[in-house]
């Protein structure tokens, strides 16, 4: 629509107003083929040949058919002008000369309605008045036509003009007011909306693009509206496709309850809710449920009340949490490793030098012991600031290789002494003469780690535990150690190798983390499977955790331990 302000339309909403132009063009053309028609019908009742009238209604006809083919889409400018002559110029003329040639008793003055009400609605109120004004003289040149021609009551005629042309200014200015009045609210919806396409564009985008889940639910139990993480949290065989009904599944029971009861109570609602799907792990969700109104407001709006619902997996609330206690437990373990690893530096060099006056060789057995144990507490320390920082990078690794078979049997031939009859276990060591980027002493620790959890949870058998390394063609090269426990639950699965996360609770739950750091800090991997193996008793099933490595053609090469320690 165009907006009349200052007498200049907005091109921007300028489609109402050529329809109005459309539609006086088409009104003309009406007026003048009626016109025709009438004189032509009454002149043949009446026998009274008038073709002057008869002209003037062919010439209006034509001036009106032709204006509406070659007008073409939008109006004319509205401004007053001589673009305005072929429409409300041959209007006022044509209605004029009517008045004026036309003898009998029909009187064409409320004609003159049809311009004046053009130009009140698509001109400015200076070309409003100005044709309500060009009506008015030859309105009064009328009066005084048929006042020289005919004797009568000049008085009335004159008077009867003035009312007219005063009820034509009325009509002009009111029009054209109202015209103004309603551009201008068709602009402020047409920017209403405009901003309101835009708000809707931009929170369909932030909500397709959150990482939490939101559902629109209507007093139907039927979602509106669903971003891509909210339909993955329902789960189920598939996505649904919107719009769906909640009582659908079974499994979404809880949140149709939650919903109707939002609506019931009319306010926010926060519970911690179950889905549980046929043959699939229970998946928790937090869940924040809101209303766009309340019931008054509702009905005084005429709106729909809708209820929209924040779904959080509980899984990644609990990891945040894991990852806090993390964040808390590296601050203590850092002061606490630094206040190791000074009074240990001095429990070393005094050993050393306690060792050179010690002659009696169990004397020399302690003191080699103490220096292994410092040794093994120096390094723990060490690990335990590299968690704290949150070092995965291979480059602060100690650069060392071993030899994979030798060191894993040193590792196993040490572990098993500790208990040889309880500690038993079948070894195949298949790698050769590999070598693999790792620090030996990194590496005992991963593999008593495994070993130590394997021999938690396997059974009685020789053969419950199997520790094999294997180095295939592809250029893999891996440790893996098989025990035949129980299958591990989904949900403790998913946590394997998060810090914290424990089945027991004597457990500090930092054992496989410690693994996973370690082995990516050197670039090898470790992972969990459920496989089965040929045993004694045929095949059973058991759990295997696997170390995958990178392969060097490196030497091995010794590194002292206390050269990374800062007194």
């Amino acid at each position: 629509m165009r907006v009349p302000a200052a007498g200049i339309f907005s091109p921007a909403v300028d489609a109402p107003f050529v329809r109005l132009w459309r539609g006086f063009l088409t009104a003309r053309v009406v007026v003048a083929l009626s016109l025709l028609l009438l004189q032509g019908v009454g002149q043949i009742v009446n026998q009274a040949l008038e073709p002057a009238v008869l002209g003037v209604c062919v010439v209006y006809l034509i001036a009106t058919a032709l204006l509406r083919v070659l007008a073409g889409d939008a109006p004319p400018s509205p401004r007053a002008g001589p673009h305005w002559l072929p429409s409300l110029g041959v209007d006022l003329l044509a209605i004029a000369l009517l008045q004026l040639l036309h003898s009998g008793i029909m009187n064409f003055t409320p004609l003159f309605g049809l311009p004046i009400l053009m130009a009140a609605v698509l001109g400015t109120l200076t070309l409003a008045l100005g044709t309500t004004a060009a009506a008015t003289l030859l309105l009064l040149v009328w009066a005084w036509w048929m006042g020289s021609r005919a004797m009568g009551d000049d008085a009335s005629r004159y008077l009867q003009s003035a009312l007219t042309c005063t009820g034509y200014f009325i009509v002009s200015f009111l029009v054209h007011q109202l015209a103004t009045r309603l551009a201008r609210e068709q602009e402020v919806a047409h920017q209403s909306q405009v901003a309101a396409r835009v708000q809707t564009q931009v929170s369909a985008l932030v909500i397709q693009n959150l990482t939490d889940g939101v559902l629109v639910v209507d007093h139907s139990d039927t979602v509106r509206i669903a971003n891509p993480a909210g339909l993955q949290l329902l789960g189920g065989r598939g996505l649904p496709e919107l719009p769906f009904v909640l009582t659908a599944e079974a499994a979404w029971n809880p949140l149709v309850v939650l919903a109707r009861r939002t609506f019931r109570q009319e306010h926010s609602l926060t519970a911690d809710v179950d889905l549980l799907h046929p043959g699939q792990s229970p998946t928790g969700l937090h869940v924040r449920t809101w209303l766009t109104s309340t019931r008054e407001a509702s009905e005084q709006t005429h709106t729909e009340r809708l209820c929209v619902m924040f779904l959080h997996d509980l899984r990644e609330m609990e990891a945040r949490l894991r990852t806090e206690k993390l964040a808390a437990m590296g601050r203590m373990s850092a002061a606490v490793a630094h206040e190791i690893r000074n009074p240990l530096a001095a429990i070393v060099q005094a050993n050393a030098l306690l060792e050179e006056d010690l002659h009696d060789p169990a004397h020399k057995r302690l003191a080699h012991m103490v220096q292994q144990n410092a040794d093994r507490l120096a390094r723990i320390a060490e690990e335990v600031l590299d968690i704290a920082r949150v070092q995965h990078q291979i480059s602060h690794a100690p650069a060392s290789t071993v030899p994979l078979d030798d060191t894993v049997a040193q590792i196993w031939n040490d572990w098993q002494a500790q208990d040889p009859a309880k500690r038993r276990a079948k070894v195949t060591l298949d790698a050769k003469a590999v070598q693999v980027e790792f620090d030996p002493e990194h590496l005992r620790r991963v593999l008593v780690n495994l070993l130590d959890n394997a021999l938690r949870y396997m059974g009685q058998e020789p053969d419950s535990l199997l520790v094999s390394t294997r180095s295939q063609p592809s250029g893999q090269i891996s440790l893996q150690v098989w025990s035949d426990g129980a299958p591990m639950d989904k949900s403790v699965e998913r946590h394997l190798f998060e810090p914290f996360f424990s089945s027991e609770s004597r457990s500090s739950g930092l054992g496989l983390y410690i693994c996973r750091e370690l082995c990516q800090r050197h670039g090898a991997s470790i992972s969990y499977q459920r496989l089965s193996r040929a045993t004694s008793r045929g095949e059973s099933g058991g759990n295997a955790f696997t170390v995958g490595f990178r392969r060097t053609t490196r030497p091995a090469e010794s590194a002292t331990l206390f050269d990374t320690i800062v007194v």
